[in-house]
């Protein structure tokens, strides 16, 4: 017969723990227990909460498990899935910046900052379009697109369509890669290729296209300038062998 919780130390019970301690010395199962509250019969509400846990890699992916996943484990109902999802989304906001509004935008780093908690363990591909003044400071945050777990169909006309009725001529495009590789596919890069010569046209500043994915990110301009300077140091190169020959 297990033990229940209140056969355990008092040292050793999450919420007398938590209390003594702080809650940096709770393992995440047993900060988990505190928001379960209660176990069944034959397990704690420890013992439930590292069962919710082996469900994901890490303490990350607990976010990404579904109400009715969390619903089918014995001793968690819909009210308690529901809490748990509650805590996630509160972090997830916690974690994001409170107001990306003004915010200025100096390399493609800041833009990963504003958006890395809120996509990087999205299931879905979400494009996002960031409009900017001319001090590089974000005027609106605009979600064009939510596609599938595998990508996201959207046209050049459509996201300048948005810039031209907001009256800007300066954004970023931003999306994440469910997958957490946040290297560009051939569809990214041709598609920024594309919404870089349409811009140029309408004479609107495209100034980047950034992929998020899993702690990570990539400017997809300084991705493709970094393979068009190997491609042209090959090229010189190659050149010069010729030249000797």
């Amino acid at each position: 017969m297990p033990l229940k919780m209140k056969q355990l130390p008092k040292s050793e019970r999450p919420y007398e723990k938590l209390l003594m301690y702080g809650t940096k010395k709770l393992s995440n199962a047993e900060l988990l227990a505190i928001i379960i509250k209660t176990g069944t019969k034959e397990e704690t509400a420890i013992d439930i909460a590292n069962r919710i846990l082996l469900l994901s890699e890490n303490i990350c992916g607990l976010a990404n498990i579904s109400i009715e996943t969390l619903e089918k484990i014995k001793g968690i109902g819909k009210v308690k899935a529901i809490q748990i999802k509650a805590v996630c989304e509160l972090a997830t906001r916690i974690n994001s910046p409170i107001n990306k509004i003004n915010t200025q935008i100096f390399r493609p780093s800041d833009v990963a900052k504003m958006f890395m908690q809120e996509l990087k363990h999205e299931k879905r591909e979400i494009l996002k379009l960031i409009l900017l003044n001319t001090k590089n400071e974000v005027v609106k945050n605009i979600e064009l697109k939510i596609g599938s777990i595998r990508d996201i169909y959207i046209t050049s006309t459509e996201v300048l369509k948005e810039v031209i009725k907001e009256e800007l001529d300066r954004f970023i495009v931003v999306h994440n890669h469910p997958s957490g590789d946040s290297t560009p596919s051939q569809k990214d890069i041709d598609f920024t290729k594309r919404l870089e010569e349409c811009s140029k046209l309408l004479k609107i500043d495209f100034l980047d296209h950034i992929v998020i994915g899993k702690d990570k990110y990539t400017s997809i301009k300084r991705y493709l300038e970094k393979n068009n300077n190997v491609k042209n140091n090959l090229e010189k190169n190659l050149n010069n062998q010729l030249k000797k020959l």
